[in-house]
């Protein structure tokens, strides 16, 4: 008899992981090497916070919570919705997670059967479609273009769905392009979801306060409050308050799906941990001046990053709207013999190449469902990423 169960060869490892494990065990073996694969911001956790967590310990809030949250943190989303994306949420309305990765994994678990599709724009973050495999959907995916800014055109999303899509997963700013939408150009796209009732809508916000130039953030229910009734917003402190190791992740939509989520999470892990719901409270409801600070220097890394790589030869880089990526093109160095003598015939040999020559780290665009890219992250010091610019110069011109 088989150990393994067959929904395991349904889903591939992830790729953002395997990079940074890789640069690590290279790292160990005394390389060089730099590694812009996370998505992780390199600043630390704000001190107003982290006292809160330590006030947390000490007032011995250190027992099991309420599997969907404790009450004042629930409070504090249904509030961060209402102040920051006009949308009005009862506390009983909203569900905290061990991190988002597990509010996008409760709703599919909760909602999915064999043969309901779930159409994902791509590129994607790499574990949107292993989730819908692993929980019994089907993946759709529908490109969108360096044409069109990395950012889905309404008449492709109309074109995917068809009666047995579920759900439309919605990502902005973008991981891994940094794509964001405007207001005209997601009420493009909720146009669309408007006129087809059985598609729910999945909105993943995670980097919502990490925008630049004046950009101002959308999310789907609030273009379209048409849709509230069948969105599952999902958002968490990781990015925003460069708490990825706190595993806090949170979402808000109607109290029928919230409860289901509830009910699997109850039997999965139960509540997420006390002190980092304490500390993510106090994330959401204390001052916010982190916020602007870290966007101010995201911003300059980006222009940085972005004026570099497209004076290397071969690569274009597009300047994205938020987040903390790039997604350049290396589609002119396909075809071309790397500094080691290999031919590159994909971005994963660019990649790859590129580890091997000049020790930096990054991310086939191929993983992400759209290539030939590859995706860089500017979560790291300014140091660091002009030194991996030089180097990924140096790498291009070497290829003949």
């Amino acid at each position: 008899m088989a150990l393994l169960a067959d929904a395991l060869s349904r889903v591939k490892p992830s790729a953002t992981i395997a990079v940074a494990q890789k640069a690590r065990e290279l790292k160990a073996k005394g390389r060089d090497v730099i590694s812009l694969g996370a998505g992780e911001p390199d600043f630390d956790t704000p001190d107003n916070i982290k006292k809160a967590a330590i006030e947390a310990i000490n007032r011995g809030e250190t027992k099991y919570t309420p599997v969907a949250g404790i009450q004042p943190l629930r409070e504090a989303i249904a509030a961060k919705f209402k102040r920051e994306n006009n949308l009005d949420y009862k506390a009983a309305q909203t569900i905290v997670g061990t991190g988002g990765k597990q509010i996008l994994f409760n709703a599919f678990m909760a909602t999915l059967n064999p043969g309901d599709e779930v159409v994902i724009p791509a590129p994607y973050w790499v574990s949107y479609p292993e989730m819908v495999s692993l929980c019994g959907g089907t993946p759709v995916f529908v490109s969108a273009t360096q044409e069109n800014g990395f950012k889905l055109q309404a008449e492709d999303l109309e074109k995917a769905i068809t009666p047995k899509t579920k759900w439309f997963i919605f990502n902005s700013p973008s991981n891994p392009t940094g794509a964001a939408y405007t207001h005209d150009e997601l009420k493009a796209l909720t146009d669309v979801l408007m006129k087809h009732e059985q598609v729910w809508i999945l909105t993943d916000d995670m980097y919502e306060h990490l925008t630049f130039g004046g950009f101002k953030f959308v999310t789907p229910a609030e273009v379209e409050p048409g849709l509230y009734n069948r969105t599952l917003t999902m958002n968490g402190v990781s990015k925003a308050y460069a708490m990825t190791g706190w595993r806090i992740g949170y979402a808000a939509g109607p109290a029928e799906l919230i409860n289901a989520m509830t009910t699997i999470q109850s039997q999965q892990t139960s509540g997420a941990c006390s002190i980092a719901q304490w500390a993510a409270v106090e994330a959401l409801n204390g001052n916010q001046d982190f916020i602007a600070e870290s966007r101010k220097a995201f911003e300059k890394r980006r222009d940085l990053v972005v004026s570099m790589l497209n004076q290397a030869p071969g690569l274009e880089c597009p300047t994205p709207e938020g987040a903390f990526y790039v997604y350049p093109s290396c589609a002119g160095l396909i075809g071309k013999t790397s500094p080691g003598g290999k031919v590159i015939e994909t971005d994963e040999d660019f990649v790859t190449e590129l580890l091997e020559a000049e020790g930096i780290a990054v991310v086939h665009g191929s993983a992400f469902g759209l290539g030939p890219n590859f995706r860089i992250s500017y979560a790291t010091s300014e140091a660091e990423l002009e030194e991996s610019c030089i180097r990924i110069q140096r790498f291009c011109n070497a290829c003949k």
